[in-house]
């Protein structure tokens, strides 16, 4: 269903059940996904991909062209997975030759004012309070909740189940499982109440916290702890997503106290 003082172009996809609110443009080579809502005032330019039942608020601006001097045209994309919400005035920016999409995953939650930078890689199940702002490249796992005008470097990782504070810098990746927060960004512990509340048991979150006991509290640098982490600890899932994460961080990972 489309309302009038609305322009859709005829070559866009919309799937059944679609409400697109008074004054939303919908350009070309867009698609977007049955029974999702389109609020009015909102921007969805050439390359969206936009999943089943999400939701779009006012002012949003999904996949224009990044914001990157290097961009010469290429036939990107934004991919937006189902059941996500995009608040007031989010931007969301479509890719580069880099990874020629920008996805966000499914059931994520965007609050007002994000801003997702190109080829950005966001996970499922994600809440992005109001104002985080997310250069280029950046990598986000799962279930990971980060606070209200936090900025985030181009090209960092964050691991699945993390929690960054608001109002942080993030310059360097953020493991699996953590709480990161205070100036300059450092690890706070684990993330146990979002693990409880995501079904892990209490052993598994006590296996988490030793390994994070072992990496950031026993004084040695980071390769001395991961060696002693592979060496006395049982090879577990979340003990090899932990190794995988800090053996391809690129940027660093962030110190302890």
């Amino acid at each position: 269903m489309d309302y009038p003082l609305t322009n859709i172009h005829p070559d866009a996809k919309i799937g059944e059940g679609v409400v697109i609110e008074p004054f939303t443009t919908i350009r070309g080579n867009v698609e977007i996904g049955e029974g999702s809502w389109i609020g009015p005032n909102v921007t969805i330019m050439e390359g969206a991909r936009i999943g089943k039942n999400c939701k779009i608020f006012p002012g949003a601006v999904i996949s224009a062209v990044p914001q990157d001097l290097k961009f010469e045209g290429e036939d990107t994309t934004v991919v937006i997975g189902d059941n996500t919400i995009i608040r007031e005035c989010v931007t969301i920016n479509r890719g580069t030759s880099d990874k020629w999409e920008t996805r966000i995953g499914n059931n994520c939650l965007l609050m007002a004012y994000v801003h997702i930078a190109h080829d950005c890689q966001i996970g499922d199940y994600c809440i992005f309070s109001n104002g985080v702002q997310m250069a280029g490249h950046v990598e986000v796992g799962d279930n990971v909740v980060v606070g209200g005008t936090t900025a985030i470097h181009q090209f960092v990782k964050i691991g699945t189940h993390a929690f960054v504070a608001g109002g942080s810098l993030v310059s360097k990746d953020v493991p699996p499982f953590i709480k990161a927060g205070r100036e300059p960004l450092r690890y706070c512990g684990i993330n146990s109440v979002g693990l409880k509340r995501r079904g892990f048991d209490n052993d598994t979150i006590h296996e988490i916290h030793e390994i994070y006991r072992n990496l950031y509290n026993k004084g040695v640098n980071l390769s001395v702890a991961v060696k002693m982490v592979e060496e006395e600890m049982a090879q577990t899932d979340a003990r090899e997503e932990v190794l995988t994460f800090l053996k391809n961080s690129d940027r660093g990972v962030v110190k302890g106290y």
